[in-house]
């Protein structure tokens, strides 16, 4: 290899410097939001290195230029076969970067802002689905509460209804986040973008984490706990989504004989939506949902519960009208690689 130049090793850096400091402080703490950056840029410099023939030392401002990734996202498209979501997901990550080098360097900013002008593939707008009331109902009342797991599984369908948190946001809940005693139960969530909220729990559901955390925890939980845990080799770790994904799928089933609504292959991400769903219905403020599902911008949770004109614009105007509308908290080898030497993994065939 070559003696690189000083702005592939600015470059290279930055890569490492973003994935694995950046990333996981500033963005997010999620596994499979750190895995998304990592293989967005795993895939941008392996299609350099194998399509382009970039090599270490000739790593430089114009590999970011937006012809190349627009024929990069081409490439995502016709020789891998990605999905536009997925092509669009992938992009996204890219800016992200591009972003973080912006700021970093000015030399940057004008390949950073290109890539902001590049268009997003078209995508059929999916509906998520939910759960009726009836299903839920049926799914809670599946678990044996007389059996240790019982009490876990209903605990967790409960609190995971109760709150519409991320299913991430619930497995990465410590003990000392919970507030179970007072007039008003509460946990406080840490979501996206390490941003803290306050989500209420219902009595009911109270009463069902109660009976869990004295029956997983003891008497005098240990504050740094996970809630929910699984252990190996008597350590306690965090549970896992696959944990959470077949422990689901196996109420479901039998919940499914009770109410027909229940859909046989149930993730964790139907119970928020379902639980957004309830609250519209129910007539709560779009802004109070918005928040407490922790989305950012309002239009997001307008797109997540396919919220017609009509109720957007009723919606918006609320959002102006109100004077007081900020809520009270609901709760980096040697083998001469591009890939190894901007430190990330080898994209895969």
């Amino acid at each position: 290899m070559k003696k690189v130049n000083k702005e592939s090793i600015a470059i290279a850096r930055h890569i490492r410097t973003f994935l694995f400091e950046y990333v996981p402080s500033q963005k997010s703490h999620s596994p499979h939001t750190l895995r998304s950056y990592q293989y967005a840029l795993t895939l941008y410099i392996g299609y350099l290195e194998t399509q382009k023939g970039i090599v270490p030392e000739k790593l430089c401002a114009e590999c970011f230029s937006r012809i190349i990734i627009e024929e990069w996202l081409v490439w995502l498209l016709e020789e891998r076969h990605c999905s536009p979501e997925t092509c669009n997901n992938r992009l996204a990550s890219l800016r992200a970067f591009l972003k973080y080098l912006g700021e970093r360097d000015v030399c940057y900013l004008v390949i950073s802002y290109e890539a902001s002008l590049i268009k997003r593939k078209k995508v059929k707008k999916k509906r998520v689905e939910g759960l009726t009331r009836d299903a839920v109902k049926a799914l809670l009342s599946i678990p044996d509460v007389k059996s240790r797991k019982g009490i876990r599984d209903l605990a967790f369908m409960l609190i995971l209804y109760g709150t519409a948190a991320r299913l991430d946001e619930l497995l990465s809940l410590r003990n000392a986040n919970l507030y179970l005693s007072g007039e008003q139960a509460y946990a406080t969530i840490v979501g996206k973008g390490n941003k803290v909220r306050v989500l209420y729990i219902l009595p009911k559901a109270v009463a069902h984490l109660m009976k869990y955390i004295q029956e997983y925890h003891g008497e005098s939980p240990n504050p740094e706990d996970y809630v929910f845990y699984s252990k190996i080799h008597d350590i306690k770790q965090k549970m896992t989504q696959p944990a959470i994904d077949k422990m689901l799928k196996k109420h479901a089933v039998a919940a499914h004989e009770i109410c027909a609504d229940v859909p046989l292959h149930l993730h964790a991400h139907q119970f928020r939506h379902a639980k957004a769903s309830h609250w519209l219905e129910d007539g709560m403020n779009i802004i109070q949902i918005s928040f407490l599902l922790g989305h950012e911008q309002l239009k997001t949770t307008m797109i997540y519960l396919d919220i017609t004109t009509e109720q957007e614009r009723k919606a918006l105007a609320t959002l102006e009208d109100e004077e007081d509308n900020k809520l009270a908290p609901k709760w980096k080898e040697k083998n001469g690689s591009l890939a190894a030497f901007c430190g990330i993994l080898a994209m895969r065939n």
